[in-house]
């Protein structure tokens, strides 16, 4: 396929290349021939042209952002910062109480068929899904009418990249919902729900999943970053198995991937050098990167960048707007290390000091507590550098600390280097061209060692999680003339010999360990849920987890109070009220809606 510009995301070109197509078209028909403005007959994309072009709007669907304007794309965007931050104990709202009501209800689980952004994220999944559909479509009817235009090799890779996206958008509505609708190429009625069976869904993901890893380039390379090869494919593959609690059918998948995988490029898979490289656009698509949005975004040009972000940037300082998903109390007390340099026992019941209440102009002096330096990547404290831009002011960069705590995003967010070096958007600057890693190779290591507990094998999983800590413990991973005290080991260099050697503590280290590194990345929330499969170790994990968070959560956040219970309906969302409707009577609502 054309090698697509690795400054800009895939769908940037989509509009040159139809102008492309429309001038040579208009060269070559009377224009008394001319169709509708804005319309192309099939036969004028029936080229390997007007595939490409329309493959290019696949990829672009895939961040959820571009069809929906400002004030929606918050809950379209794929990043999941509503629903796998929000909704778990990492992240709060954020901003003040008046703010975005649709997503404090999401935040106090009070979930409802009838809440929009359950519709506004459905829709962009849905929409991504069409949009890869329409291409396969559309292979499909050019391989017949001009075959010429369609090489073996070709239908080959535009049917495996296809099926990827295809798989990688239901994966994410199954995730959400569960009791989805299937739809493939080959028809309107819903695979799944004709026959009863939303249970299948999973095996038409893995499927996808598993024609694009046997049909993408052997060699794993690709064309262009942003492009699947065949390693997050099975990557993919095997996270679909784990979301099942198929553990023993995804550890080989995962340990193929760790011991084979490349990049795009050919790199062989591994964690970047620094932990804080995986959130900085001039190391994007390196070791790490499994499978990422891509995002661009320079001068006026801001419709290829981070905009579902937008909100979640701190309120003061450079930035301005908006306030919202600011780390919880609960996810920077859970970074507590104790002398031995590994995760503090009950670190809830000994919280890190913090300014709550205490303004910028007044003196606060950081506490003396033992932290994993992780946090200071995830949350924005006070007197700690935040990137370039000097210490956290606290008070000033908060919209309401009564309301929302302390604490600022910062994963995301652009330094004063990317502004100057034209990585962020002149208008509104809260949009970047940091990429979102929607699976890094950190992911993929935890992710086997959660099958290598469930396994028995408790050493392995031990060895993939030190790979993680002993990154972070490298000097070069903390924030640079920090004044917190960072004091992290990793299980083997603190001498631990009784965590991993017993399989409930290796299981919760594990999962305590993907908290720490994949923190306010838009998986907690997820993670919780699968944690809780029915036919897993802890089918009430995700229930005990945020009823525990609450109660203790309410004592700082008074909204809180007003949160409901967790329960088991909570495992999935609700399927939106107007896709029941529209159904009629072939889609079933999630239990307890």
């Amino acid at each position: 396929m054309k090698n697509l510009s690795n400054n800009f995301k895939l769908r940037f070109t989509v509009p040159l290349l139809l102008m492309a197509t429309l001038g040579l078209w208009a060269c070559k028909k009377n224009f008394m021939d001319a169709h509708p403005y804005g319309q192309y007959a099939t036969e004028q994309i029936q080229t390997k042209a007007g595939i490409d072009i329309v493959l290019i709007g696949a990829y672009g669907a895939i961040d959820g952002e571009s069809q929906f304007k400002y004030g929606e794309n918050w809950f379209a965007t794929a990043t999941n910062w509503v629903f796998g931050d929000i909704a778990s104990d990492d992240t709060y709202k954020g901003t003040d109480a008046n703010d975005q009501p649709l997503m404090t209800a999401v935040e106090i689980y009070n979930w409802l068929p009838n809440n929009s952004s359950f519709m506004t994220r459905w829709t962009a999944i849905y929409d991504g899904i069409a949009k890869a559909n329409t291409t396969l479509k559309l292979l499909a009817s050019t391989k017949e009418v001009n075959p010429s235009e369609v090489t073996e090799a070709y239908e080959k890779e535009i049917k495996a990249e296809c099926r990827f996206i295809r798989g990688w958008q239901h994966f994410e509505a199954k995730r959400m919902w569960n009791n989805i609708p299937y739809m493939s190429d080959t028809t309107t009625v819903p695979d799944n729900t004709a026959a009863g069976n939303a249970d299948n869904v999973w095996k038409l993901i893995e499927a996808d999943f598993q024609f694009a890893y046997d049909n993408l380039p052997a060699d794993g390379k690709q064309s262009a970053p942003g492009r699947p090869n065949k390693w997050a494919a099975y990557a993919y593959l095997g996270k679909a198995k784990l979301y099942q609690g198929l553990y023993a059918e995804a550890l080989p998948i995962f340990t193929k991937v760790i011991n084979e995988g490349t990049t795009w490029d050919g790199t062989p898979y591994a964690l970047l050098p620094a932990y804080w490289q995986n959130f900085d656009a001039r190391y994007k698509n390196k070791s790490e990167s499994v499978f990422a949005i891509q995002y661009a975004a320079s001068g006026s040009q801001e419709g290829d960048g981070s905009r579902g972000y937008g909100l979640a940037f701190p309120y003061g300082g450079d930035f301005g707007c908006c306030g919202f998903m600011q780390p919880s109390v609960n996810l920077v007390n859970s970074y507590q290390t104790d002398a031995n340099g590994l995760p503090k026992a009950n670190p809830q019941n000994t919280p890190v000091k913090n300014d709550q209440g205490i303004k910028s102009d007044e003196p606060f002096t950081l506490g003396t507590e033992n932290m994993d330096p992780r946090v200071d990547w995830s949350a924005g404290r006070r007197s700690v550098p935040f990137y370039d831009w000097g210490p956290h002011p606290g008070y000033l960069w908060i919209r309401d600390q009564g309301y929302a705590g302390p604490f600022s995003p910062k994963k995301h967010i652009y330094s004063q280097a990317d502004k100057a070096e034209g990585l962020i958007a002149t208008g509104w600057r809260n949009v970047t061209s940091k990429n979102y890693n929607a699976m890094r190779f950190a992911d993929v290591l935890l992710m086997a060692a959660e099958c290598e507990v469930e396994a028995g094998s408790l050493a392995n999983a031990q060895k993939y999680v030190d790979m993680v800590r002993k990154r972070a413990e490298d000097p070069g991973s903390w924030v640079k003339d920090s004044p917190a005290k960072y004091v992290i080991k990793t299980y083997a260099e603190a001498g631990d010999v009784t965590t991993f050697a017993d399989k409930a503590k290796a299981r919760e280290a594990v999962r305590n360990e993907r908290r720490f590194e994949l923190a306010m990345e838009g998986s907690r929330w997820f993670d919780l849920m699968r944690y809780s499969v029915p036919n897993g170790p802890t089918p009430t994990y995700l229930e005990d987890v945020l009823n525990a968070y609450v109660s203790k959560e309410k004592d700082l956040r008074g909204y809180l109070k007003s949160a409901n219970t967790v329960g088991t309906k909570n495992h999935y969302y609700p399927i939106p009220e107007r896709e029941i409707t529209l159904a009629k009577g072939t889609l079933k609502q999630n239990d307890g809606y």
